[in-house]
């Protein structure tokens, strides 16, 4: 193991201890009933319901794939702007689908020559 990964290992556990003995805050909190609310959408049975994979889904929210996986996993939660799309997308996929294929079907921008 090299020295460098050996010394950050040594000091993370140093820092989970202080955490544990109350010497130090923890940098983040996760607490299991905030990962299970029922206010959150179930990211992973809406993106099964459009029968997408992971990387179209994500493409179709504006999203990446690393974010899409987090929130299927419940490491993250989506807020704010991301949390109303899932809710629109829940109810009315069909105006979701609408809208995207209209995006996607304006004409390209022309750049000067």
């Amino acid at each position: 193991m090299r020295k460098d990964l050996f010394d950050e290992l040594v000091e993370s556990v140093q820092q989970m201890k202080d955490i544990q003995a109350g010497r130090r805050k923890p940098s983040r909190v996760t607490r299991a009933e905030d990962l299970l609310s029922s206010d959150s959408p179930d990211v992973a049975a809406l993106r099964a319901h459009f029968k997408l994979s992971q990387a179209k889904f994500a493409a179709l929210l504006g999203i990446s794939v690393d974010t899409l996986q987090n929130w299927e996993q419940r490491r993250r939660q989506p807020d704010g702007p991301a949390k109303v799309l899932l809710r629109v997308a829940a109810a009315h996929p069909d105006i979701l689908l609408s809208v995207t294929k209209r995006s996607s079907k304006r004409p390209a921008r022309r750049t000067a020559a």
